[in-house]
């Protein structure tokens, strides 16, 4: 059972991947044409999406391979914070990318999303690099 958790895990952080790019793809909005904008805005929705998925099956399997070894109580904590707060920016950040989408429709002006969503996607980013540095270097009891 142990091998197949690690297995969802590892499909898992494979999937979150979409964080460590986010940053990069985000940044050429504002040198695209608003139609291009559109389909952007919605291929990160999607991808969004997905990596909230991703983060669900690691929270999942995560806790059950927690379980099995002796980490220190607050290394989890850190850890179900860093996860926590990943979801908050990432679930924060689909309003503005669903506005961006609904100003390039309109042809309407969506600066203000954008910049939400390259500062969201920035700092998750951050939050994604400590949690795998975590991940790398958990605290044994």
């Amino acid at each position: 059972m142990s091998t197949f958790m690690l297995f969802l895990h590892v499909v898992g952080a494979v999937g979150m991947g979409i964080y460590a790019v986010l940053p990069f793809v985000a940044a050429r909005f504002r040198q695209l044409s608003t139609p291009a904008q559109e389909g952007l805005a919605n291929g990160l929705v999607t991808a969004g999406r997905v990596g909230q998925f991703a983060l669900v099956i690691q929270l999942l399997t995560g806790g059950y391979l927690i379980s099995q070894a002796d980490y220190t109580v607050p290394w989890m904590i850190v850890v179900v914070v860093m996860f926590v707060v990943m979801g908050a920016f990432t679930g924060i950040m689909q309003g503005p990318l669903k506005r961006i989408q609904a100003a390039a429709a309109s042809n309407t002006d969506a600066s203000g999303a954008i910049s939400r969503v390259q500062t969201l996607s920035v700092l998750t980013l951050i939050v994604f690099l400590v949690v795998l540095w975590l991940m790398q270097d958990p605290w044994y009891a």
